[in-house]
């Protein structure tokens, strides 16, 4: 191969990288987007990859009807594929308050933009034949293909949602595709057809042109869309490496929401927090170290503060700027009495599971502040795996308690967190109240020794604790369920374990196989 073919070549294969890395950012983008809106991440991540490496196979199919001008095509589809690519994610914040069809929607997406990705591939094979050997052509383009595929990755994960996030990050790889297409034109032109040369110079300064101005205005799309998701006036916005933040105000209240989901509010966080809080704490004869699974926002932790018993306050949140904006958003500290700066509270950004394993530290109480477990992930933080972790490191007259989700409406959801606690050696309460802003909520007690628990629950004393909602009488109806219509479910309930994950099931579920 001459020196001027082995150059062209070389063109082909940084062409056919650049797609690579590209082609995987946009696969992981749309899997995030669609967990975003829909919900049930593993779900959405199987549906989208799917359905891309499908799409994939069709556009390889279709690619074969390319009979001449391969070189100008392949330019013509990476210039389609960079103004999708850029703009999918802001069409759907566009028309996510507007239409019900939204699945369909990034559904479409992510088969229009594996069937353009799909076409790539063989329409560079196809080209490079010129210059290489077959089994060298082949070997080499798609060897540069999975390279910048695991360059993206790496990307994605580091440097893509962290940094860039929903807003930035999809212009980013409409301007790599774009790039490249056009690195390639202008050294490549001459090998097309010369009379489609001008078409592609309009076609590249109109996608010059429309990727600038996305790019500019995609910030307030992006707003406007989670306006209209969120009805109240977004105040704040941040996408971490681990969830998207969001909060919210209508007149002197805040909401805050984690993924679309609401964590607290102002208006009721307290009834929340007391029930998870106090009874496991005054139930303990000398609570000195309390661990906090979760709690990034500090209300809980705020509550433990009451307890002059306390000595150490552990508190594990796997997201950092979660616990660094507790510390630091005005609206936050002082809703958590700017709990964080007491000496007593150390903050550890690991995952909850990771900690528990490797601490050599004991605990008087674990409270699990986590948010509900609709997906797999989550689910493995309320496992019987986890539980036991909790039973061994607890002290004797250890207290667990853990929030559970709704009793009324995910009932076995709930009657699952109850059973696998039980399942791990502890004996059981559950507990629940009615929160204004969130409907029924319930909680899970559990403790190392026997007994009559209950009893205990409903005597405890709250009086030289400064509370806003939680009394004496109100443990009575905190532990009271009445009537359970539900009560021949339980023994359906299975027991949630890390490699049997039925818990996010039944919580996706809700109620709807009851009647």
């Amino acid at each position: 191969m001459t020196s001027t073919n082995t150059k062209k070549s070389f063109i082909l294969k940084v062409a056919i990288f650049a797609t690579g890395f590209s082609g995987i950012v946009a696969e992981y983008l749309l899997s995030t987007l669609a967990s975003y809106f829909l919900g049930d991440s593993i779900l959405q991540w199987t549906l989208i990859v799917s359905l891309m490496l499908f799409s994939m196979g069709l556009g390889s199919r279709l690619s074969k009807s390319f009979t001449y001008d391969l070189l100008f095509s392949f330019l013509w589809i990476e210039f389609v594929l960079s103004l999708v690519v850029s703009f999918a994610p802001l069409l759907v914040y566009g028309i996510v308050a507007y239409s019900t069809f939204l699945p369909f929607i990034i559904y479409a997406f992510a088969i229009s933009i594996g069937f353009l990705i799909g076409m790539e591939i063989p329409l560079v094979i196809r080209i490079n034949e010129e210059y290489e050997a077959l089994r060298t052509n082949i070997s080499n383009i798609l060897e540069k293909d999975y390279y910048g595929s695991l360059l993206g990755g790496i990307f994605f994960a580091f440097v893509g949602i962290p940094y860039l996030g929903l807003s930035h990050m999809p212009f980013l790889l409409g301007f790599v595709n774009f790039t490249t297409a056009f690195f390639v034109f202008l050294r490549l032109k001459n090998l097309g057809n010369k009379k489609q040369i001008p078409y592609l110079y309009l076609g590249a300064g109109f996608v010059f042109l429309s990727l600038s101005l996305g790019l500019f205005f995609a910030k307030p799309i992006i707003q406007y869309g989670e306006q209209k998701k969120y009805k109240d006036k977004v105040i704040y916005t941040q996408q971490t490496k681990y969830q998207r933040i969001v909060m919210t105000q209508w007149k002197n209240d805040y909401w805050l929401y984690l993924n679309g989901n609401e964590q607290l509010s102002t208006v009721d966080e307290f009834m929340y927090h007391e029930p998870l809080v106090h009874p496991a704490l005054t139930m303990h004869p000398n609570p000195r170290h309390v661990l906090v699974l979760g709690g990034g926002d500090g209300c809980a932790v705020r509550e433990i503060l009451k307890h002059k018993a306390v000595k150490q306050i552990t508190l594990v949140d796997l997201d950092p700027e979660m616990t660094a904006l507790a510390k630091e958003h005005p609206i936050l500290t002082s809703l958590n009495d700017s709990a964080f700066f007491d000496p007593r509270v150390k903050i550890f950004n690991d995952d909850g599971f990771r900690f528990l394993e490797k601490t050599q530290s004991f605990f008087d109480v674990i409270m699990i502040d986590l948010p509900d477990p609709r997906s797999v992930e989550l689910g493995r933080l309320y496992s019987q795996e986890l539980y036991a972790i909790c039973y061994q490191q607890l002290r004797p007259h250890g207290i667990l308690i853990t929030q559970a989700g709704s009793p009324y409406f995910a009932t076995k959801a709930f009657r699952c967190v109850v059973k696998t606690m039980e399942a791990a050696g502890f004996t059981t309460v559950p507990m629940h109240n009615h929160i204004l802003t969130l409907g029924e909520w319930g909680w899970s007690l559990g403790v190392k020794t026997k007994g009559d628990v209950l009893t205990k629950l409903q005597s405890l004393s709250f009086d030289n604790i400064q509370t806003q909602w939680i009394t004496d009488e109100a443990m009575h109806l905190l532990t009271s369920f009445g009537k359970d219509a539900f009560i021949d479910q339980q023994d359906t309930v299975k027991v949630n374990h890390i490699n049997d994950p039925v818990l996010y099931r039944y919580y996706l579920k809700g109620n709807w196989d009851l009647y």
